[in-house]
């Protein structure tokens, strides 16, 4: 006997939003930006379903987290989510992360971690959003030097206004790279 496999439903936007908004700190918190993009599909269709999950350091690069090695530091969630609107764009304000340790006493660049889900995948997908005033932290980074040169950009978000701009793009031309976590 077989059983069909399931696949996400278009659920997400329905039963995963937390009441208190899709923020990692609150409006008017001094130094928040914006994180702002559009999901789109391998169609370059945008996703009015999905579900975008970040988790980041503090702006001292430390975790509100027991597992954080140099000892926990209480205060900043450093966790948001965002269901996608009609039109496949996302909004999450935070506060901009700081360098965290790395292997062999390096450290990895200002970066914040991205999970996606979305109906039609069986699982999430898992990608980095770094930020282009690091260049010179970017270039150093072990993880952003393990993607081909050619597919860096990807994982860099452009400078706006009043934050960064991040686009997911989930498969085809242009494709965001994810990691295999």
């Amino acid at each position: 006997m077989t059983i069909p496999s399931q696949t996400v439903g278009p659920f997400l936007s329905i039963g995963l939003p937390w009441e208190d908004g899709p923020t990692v700190v609150s409006e008017g918190t001094p130094g928040a930006v914006w994180i702002r993009g559009t999901v789109t599909d391998g169609a370059r269709d945008t996703v009015p379903d999905a579900l975008v999950e970040t988790w980041q350091a503090d702006p001292d690069g430390r975790f509100d987290h027991p597992d954080d090695p140099r000892g926990r530091v209480e205060g900043f969630r450093g966790f948001g989510r965002c269901p996608t609107e009609p039109d496949g764009t996302y909004a999450i304000l935070t506060l901009l992360p700081g360098a965290v340790p790395g292997t062999d006493g390096r450290t990895q660049a200002p970066h914040i971690d991205v999970s996606v889900f979305a109906r039609g995948m069986l699982n999430r997908v898992v990608t980095r959003i770094y930020f282009p005033d690091n260049a010179e932290a970017n270039a150093a980074d072990e993880v952003l030097s393990s993607v081909p040169e050619e597919r860096r950009h990807t994982l860099i978000a452009e400078k706006t206004e009043d934050g960064y701009r991040f686009d997911v793009r989930l498969q085809g031309e242009g494709e965001t790279v994810f990691f295999d976590v």
